[in-house]
């Protein structure tokens, strides 16, 4: 007996002894993965350029909202993407989630708005368009923050947290995610960036997916805006993916995620603290995903010395920032805003019995929509 008794310590000793060193490495990767993130974080400031302070927990349980910009930054990257001496914004999306979680919007900004100068451009700076920039320089003028005081005064919304992710973090999210699969409605011929997809599902994965977000002459008319369209179907897919898997409440998942967010983007001071990102996260995990609208920024096309760009829509898109901040749910269904009321519910085909808004036309997708429907 008393050997047994023995051999029950030595037993018990040892797997306390495991569980001590997998807490042990568990915590050292957290305290890594902490310090990562925290290495290259961006101080972003309010429409009055005062600094942003670490949300509360309130303000974590309330409406958020985040930008996410896709740098075209080659330095580093090889020299498959040519040559640039500039850091432009390929990609530019706001992400409002709704307090009441009841719905969340991510709009689109073209990469060719014309937009009034924030005050981050360096004085002296050369400005083709007058007091005008076009949008996606604005990052090569002063940097991630300089996107967002922009976007900011656009929508007059504030915006406390900002993502920046290059093309190697493409690649490297896209992987962590196990590949996105997207419908592509026609064939996509682009020598440009040497995207050849037929009609039909692709499970697009690391330098593929990169291709089919940054194409534009294989798709639509070729402009930024057909672009866009790519863009929302893959990240109406991969959202679709993330909730269907449980990756936001999976710590396996997550925590996979995360390092490859640590180690392939920029995030402003609030996003690298791992609990606020685990809780922001989770906040989008509450969304039903029929409530979710992948949206472009209502614009007009310019004329004459402001032709090929764009300028913005500023009926529609006062109405769709007037709904955001103040915080009146709604949806996105063909081309209109749908302001939902008390009584609204989805239906079995989607609809919603609603107010529909005067803002007709604002082009985008719900991510509970089949991409590849007929």
């Amino acid at each position: 007996m008393k050997k047994k008794r023995s051999w029950i310590k030595i037993s018990v000793a040892a797997v306390s002894s495991v569980l001590l060193v997998a807490t042990g490495i568990i915590g050292f990767n957290l305290w890594q993965l902490n310090q990562a993130l925290r290495s290259s974080a961006i101080e972003v400031t309010d429409i009055q350029g005062e600094p942003y302070e670490p949300p509360t927990f309130a303000e974590i349980e309330g409406a958020q909202n985040i930008l996410v910009i896709g740098s075209d930054d080659r330095e580093g990257q090889g020299s498959s993407y040519g040559e640039s001496d500039r850091v432009l914004a390929d990609v530019i999306i706001l992400v409002h989630v709704a307090e009441s979680r009841e719905n969340a919007v991510a709009i689109s900004f073209p990469r060719d708005l014309l937009v009034p100068a924030p005050d981050c451009v360096p004085e002296g700076t050369f400005l083709p368009y007058g007091d005008l920039v076009q949008i996606n320089h604005t990052l090569d003028y002063g940097g991630p923050n300089c996107v967002l005081q922009a976007v900011q005064q656009v929508t007059g919304l504030e915006i406390p947290h900002l993502g920046v992710i290059d093309f190697r973090g493409v690649i490297m999210m896209s992987r962590a995610l196990g590949g996105v699969e997207v419908c592509v409605a026609e064939p996509i011929n682009d020598p440009y960036t040497k995207t050849y997809l037929d009609a039909g599902l692709h499970t697009l994965e690391g330098t593929e997916a990169l291709q089919f977000l940054r194409t534009r002459y294989g798709v639509g008319d070729g402009s930024d805006l057909s672009r866009i369209s790519n863009q929302q179907v893959f990240l109406t897919s991969m959202i679709r993916k993330i909730k269907d898997e449980g990756i936001l409440t999976n710590p396996v998942r997550l925590y996979s995620l995360a390092s490859a967010a640590a180690e392939n983007m920029q995030l402003s001071q609030a996003l690298t603290d791992l609990d606020t990102m685990v809780a922001m996260a989770r906040t989008l995990n509450d969304v039903d995903l029929g409530n979710i609208s992948f949206v472009s920024l209502p614009v007009v096309v310019l004329e004459d010395e402001f032709f090929g760009r764009v300028g913005i829509d500023q009926e529609k898109s006062d109405e769709l920032f007037s709904l955001i901040s103040s915080g009146t749910p709604f949806v996105v269904s063909s081309g209109e805003l749908v302001v939902k009321t008390e009584q609204s519910a989805p239906t079995e085909d989607s609809e919603v019995s609603s107010n529909r808004s005067s803002a007709d036309e604002i082009q985008g997708v719900t991510a509970d929509e089949s991409i590849c429907s007929n």
